[in-house]
């Protein structure tokens, strides 16, 4: 049982919950609770260490107990709370490599989340667009990191299933050639209904206070709007993307 809270283990798990530059130095990241590492056993995602305290359920230990040649350790209860991101401990944590997954040769539905700062938005977003059918969820320089804590237990596991990749709007306006690009203004050219989606397409979604950036709206083939009710403010970015997202799939079944 790990007991003294200078274990090497433990710091390493300090610096992944806290700083994305420490998850880019140990290409790793962490995942905390029954539900999320359930979701990473079951897509077969590398684990390179899991640590676990008395309180975990007998879901959570029959997980354990599936598992062969993993290095699993037990922890006192107090440290494992106290390096949890979450304000109670779950009982179980686990460090695991950032592997991506492989992007489709022809894909013809993106998500461009393009400054999403809010963790709970981000993962909101990630999560719809699993749901939605998206093939790659693009991350442009200016969006929070899609595997901090807070973003991976808002996605509940839809990080395990779609690739998720960080792109230079150069690199981004590779992949969009041949796709019809939407980005989504309050103040669009085109109801949302009304635009052709069935094509192969990206979908840009701005951030929460300013938007989406001069690149994207520069990227853009068409502006997007959800129509509303006069001296109503712009929608939540998770909300609005939601609501583009799920048109897409509409119009395409």
């Amino acid at each position: 049982m790990i007991t003294s809270p200078q274990n090497p283990k433990l710091k390493l798990v300090r610096a992944l919950q806290s700083r994305a530059k420490a998850r880019r130095k140990e290409n790793a990241f962490i995942v905390e609770g029954v539900r999320l590492f359930e979701e990473a056993v079951k897509a077969n995602w590398p684990i390179r260490f899991v640590l676990y305290d008395r309180s975990l359920s007998d879901r959570g230990q029959d997980i354990l107990n599936s598992l062969n040649a993993i290095d699993i350790e037990e922890v006192d209860s107090a440290l494992l709370n106290d390096i949890s991101d979450t304000e109670t401990s779950q009982g179980i944590l686990a460090v695991l490599d950032d592997s991506p997954l492989p992007l489709p040769d022809s894909p013809t539905f993106l998500l461009i989340a393009d400054q999403i700062r809010d963790p709970g938005n981000l993962g909101t977003l990630i999560r719809t667009a699993a749901a939605a059918g998206v093939d790659v969820v693009i991350l442009p320089s200016g969006t929070t990191d899609a595997f901090a804590p807070k973003v991976l237990r808002a996605g509940m596991g839809a990080h395990f299933r779609l690739p998720i990749v960080m792109m230079t709007w150069d690199e981004i306006n590779d992949r969009v050639q041949g796709l019809a690009v939407y980005v989504a203004e309050m103040q669009g050219d085109v109801a949302y209904t009304a635009a052709n989606l069935t094509q192969a397409c990206a979908v840009i979604i701005g951030g929460e206070a300013e938007g989406a950036s001069p690149p994207a709206r520069q990227l853009a083939d068409a502006a997007i709007y959800v129509p509303m009710k006069d001296a109503t403010e712009s929608l939540n970015a998770a909300v609005a993307g939601a609501i583009l997202l799920f048109e897409v799939a509409r119009q395409r079944a």
